[in-house]
């Protein structure tokens, strides 16, 4: 037993609903101590070592779905650039300077609920230079069907990302156009072809600590080999273009607690991290974090990855 914070097991089960529901009611100097347990089992089951990954918005914009948050989706108005597919000389250039930024995963990223034909064919082409290079390559290509992860599996793909986003019970309030169990068919199909599995959500979209914590078993019950962990920005001509970014200690809370339930998986903070942590960006490891996505997002800007890569050397940690 962590002597840190009672109720946390050393154990590949971590805690349960329960716990993580009390512990989300933590407040001031109560939650350091949860971020003292979350440290160590971090350390226990994950090391000192700091998975970095990369991603290309390789096509952007004029997506169908009605995602709420989304500066990409065609029901919102904003600046969000609109491009086709990105040719081959542009992936690898990206992922060239990825990997001199000590990046070991790289990830294709395309608006829409799936590509075509034409463009999977492209986009495998791309995911054999990626392991040519030395690069994990990883996609995030929407719903597919276990024909067209087959395809980027024979291609060499490592790794499928398909973001539950939020809890099952919470979903239709953020997406009306595919459901949650499309979500869960998708993941179901790329674990089918022993594929690795990267899937999580964005945090601050008005959801409730019960449905975070929901999410989390059922990333848990899947099996999930990475957990994203975004914090919502708000992006204005979006339906949710006026809301809030969480307070940074919310954050951390969030990070603290996905280790705690997820002790095995590897607890990755994506988009969203420098506008929501601010000072408190370097907290992300001490809070159970051993994942980073370093360089630019989607449609917004990132920290320079010097200073992450620096922000890790501090820390005493490695990639």
């Amino acid at each position: 037993m962590l002597q840190t914070e009672p109720g946390v097991k050393k154990s590949d089960h971590g805690i349960d609903k329960h716990t993580a529901l009390t512990f989300s009611k933590r407040k001031g100097s109560e939650i350091y101590y949860l971020f003292a347990a979350a440290n160590e089992v971090r350390e226990k089951f994950r090391g000192r070592k700091i998975d970095l990954c990369s991603i290309i918005n390789a096509k952007s914009g004029a997506c169908p779905e009605d995602c709420s948050f989304c500066a990409q989706s065609a029901y919102s108005k904003t600046n969000a650039n609109v491009y086709p597919l990105l040719n081959k000389e542009n992936i690898l250039e990206a992922a060239i300077s990825a990997k001199k930024n000590g990046v070991k995963r790289f990830c294709i990223v395309t608006s829409g609920k799936k590509p075509s034909e034409k463009e999977l064919s492209e986009i495998c082409t791309f995911i054999y230079e990626l392991r040519n290079m030395d690069l994990l390559p990883c996609a995030t290509l929407g719903m597919l069907d276990i024909e067209q992860l087959k395809q980027l599996k024979d291609a060499g793909l490592n790794r499928y990302h398909h973001n539950l986003e939020t809890s099952e019970a919470y979903f239709s309030e953020i997406c009306t156009t595919h459901t949650y169990k499309d979500k869960i068919k998708t993941i179901e199909a790329a674990m089918s072809l022993d594929l690795s599995i990267c899937s999580g959500g964005i945090f601050g979209l008005g959801e409730s600590w019960e449905d975070r914590i929901a999410m989390a078993f059922a990333l848990k019950k899947i099996g999930v080999d990475s957990v994203p962990i975004n914090f919502f920005t708000p992006i204005k001509g979006t339906p949710l273009g006026n809301g809030e970014v969480l307070s940074p200690l919310e954050a951390l809370k969030i990070i603290a607690i996905y280790r705690l339930i997820l002790p095995e998986c590897e607890i990755r903070v994506c988009g969203g991290r420098s506008s929501t942590l601010r000072d408190l960006n370097s907290h992300i490891f001490a809070a159970g974090a051993d994942g980073l996505l370093i360089g630019d997002y989607l449609t917004t800007q990132g920290r320079n990855p010097e200073d992450d890569l620096q922000m890790i050397k501090d820390m005493e940690l490695a990639i």
